[in-house]
């Protein structure tokens, strides 16, 4: 699944592919916002950790599962 989270002031948004479900991660940043936690700390597949301030949080989008696409589709 990827997140791409919007973060203020930053030209560009970051993305991560993770194996969490989607609610999963709805409830992580949520959790994060209501707890006044100063870091959302995300996995993704890689073993990687990507930690954000919470008050720099603009926006998080979550996409559900997505096959790999191939080729020149469109």
């Amino acid at each position: 699944m990827e997140v791409r989270i919007g973060v203020t002031h930053a030209t560009r948004e970051l993305t991560i592919d993770t194996s969490e479900t989607p609610d999963a991660v709805r409830d992580l940043v949520a959790k994060a916002i209501e707890s006044k936690e100063s870091l959302l700390t995300l996995s993704d597949d890689r073993g990687r950790t990507l930690c954000i301030p919470v008050d720099k949080l603009a926006y998080v989008e979550i996409s559900g599962e997505v096959g790999r696409r191939m080729g020149f589709a469109r």
